[in-house]
């Protein structure tokens, strides 16, 4: 094994990126120019140091894994962040599991073409999703419980407590694939505690949103030019509160309906607004160019600037643009759906349904053009750059997908288009050979420990490739 000796101000850094090594004379003297064709995959890179050689990740156990490990130099002394024996641990990404296969389950129930035992077949996955989701919250536990502090750790961290807020989309796939898979109209208790779990997510979604936003306002520095699609995960679940009153408004008694549907609007509309400002940041930094350079951190933190493209590792996560869109325009065209005939509102004015459900098609229509342009740019990005090496994020390439194709079958139903039926078919079957492809990789990472490991999960921060 190599030896690790401690990084000093006089200590000679080559900087190395996809193949290009460019000499700093030390650390924190000025910056090494590079070509702007090639990128540094992170923030922060991990380095070790041989005499007066650094060598990057890509001389690690894992050949050319340049890095979505983020570590300090003095992390690094006396430590290896691809040890195996190193403890494993769960991060809150793992509920994009759950959320994508409950999603899943959606998609099969709201198949425009079905044929006999599909619905079985949902139904089967719906219940995998909440096996899956339990695993998940009992690994979480003995994390927090086995070792100390990491339950305050992870939800103050810049990154990985982004995540946090997947497991309340986690709870929203399951709310609604019970209401689609295990409610029927004369199930009234059912019904009532639908309602219940409906008003208790709302409530904790809000303060979710509200919480987390006013605690990175505060205390994080995170510059528009790091600006990653996690930073709308913490507006998500307020937002997916609309999708839910969507769905089980159509069950619930008028006295329930009017009330869930009027939340439901204002939290979708709070949701998709949040997302379009965080657009423009997104939008700003993917048009932004610029030289990439190594900069002194405290003496111990060696970063980049992060401008245009994210790395090939982390594009996966674009696809998460392509959600908020995608769900309004769903919820919309639902909520309408759910409205009684003859909606009065207190003054005595009767609203009529006739103009009310094919003023939420079009609004719906125009949604999804907007969750189409992403997700084509999302496409585009991936494909021209494919990730090499296992992500929770891979993940974004299912669940705001399946909000787009459900919006797709929505639009298609109203408008009694077969042709977009068929469409939407055709992307059904290819987001579940998408999420197959994902969960066989999902085991691969952990069998070969990929995953689940400090400095290789959600624990790191994104960087830039372009």
């Amino acid at each position: 094994m190599e030896q690790r000796v401690p990084l000093t101000p006089d200590s000679p850094i080559p900087f190395q990126s996809n193949g290009l090594s460019t000499q700093a004379t030390s650390i924190g003297q000025g910056a090494p120019e590079v070509h702007p064709g090639y990128g540094v995959d992170d923030e922060r890179h991990s380095l070790s140091v041989s005499g007066t050689q650094v060598n990057s990740p890509v001389d690690s156990i894992h050949d050319g894994k340049e890095g979505h490990d983020v570590e300090k130099v003095d992390d690094l002394i006396g430590a290896d962040i691809y040890d195996p024996n190193r403890p494993k641990i769960h991060f809150w990404a793992w509920f994009t599991l759950s959320m994508s296969t409950g999603g899943l389950a959606l998609l099969i129930y709201a198949q425009p073409h079905q044929f006999p035992g599909l619905r079985q077949i949902g139904f089967v996955v719906y219940v995998a999703n909440i096996i899956i989701f339990a695993c998940i919250v009992a690994a979480m536990t003995m994390r927090f419980v086995l070792h100390k502090g990491t339950f305050i750790t992870s939800i103050t961290h810049s990154r990985e407590a982004f995540f946090v807020p997947t497991i309340f989309l986690a709870i929203a796939t399951i709310i609604t694939g019970t209401q689609r898979y295990a409610i029927t109209e004369e199930s009234t208790s059912l019904v009532w505690l639908i309602s219940a779990l409906f008003w208790g997510y709302v409530a904790g979604s809000l303060f979710v949103a509200i919480a987390q936003y006013s605690y990175v306002f505060k205390t994080h520095d995170l510059g528009l030019h790091t600006m990653m699609p996690t930073w709308i995960l913490p507006i998500f679940p307020i937002m997916l509160s609309g999708t839910i009153a969507s769905v089980i408004a159509e069950t619930q008694p008028e006295m329930n309906a009017i009330p869930i549907i009027v939340v439901g609007l204002t939290c979708q509309g709070l949701g998709l607004s949040v997302a379009f400002m965080m657009y423009a940041h997104m939008v700003g930094r993917l048009m932004s160019r610029g030289k990439l350079a190594i900069i002194n951190h405290t003496e111990k933190l060696l970063t980049n600037s992060l401008l245009g493209m994210p790395n090939r590792e982390h594009r996966a996560g674009l696809f998460m643009n392509v959600g908020p869109p995608a769900f309004t325009a769903l919820a919309v065209i639902g909520m309408a759906n759910g409205l009684p005939d003859n909606l009065d509102i207190n003054m005595g004015m009767v609203l009529d349904m006739k103009v009310i459900r094919p003023i939420a098609v079009v609004a719906a229509i125009f949604l999804w053009a907007l969750s189409l342009w992403w997700f084509s740019i999302a496409t585009v990005s991936v494909v021209l750059s494919p990730p090499q090496y296992f992500h929770l994020n891979w993940w974004a390439l299912a669940f705001p997908n399946t909000g787009f194709i459900l919006a797709t079958i929505s639009i298609g139903n109203e408008i009694q288009h077969e042709g977009i039926r068929w469409f939407a078919t055709g992307l059904s079957i290819c987001l579940l050979l998408t999420y197959l492809i994902v969960l066989y990789n999902l085991v691969r990472a952990v069998v070969i420990q990929d995953i689940m490991y400090p400095g290789r999960d959600e624990d790191v921060l994104d960087g830039t490739d372009t």
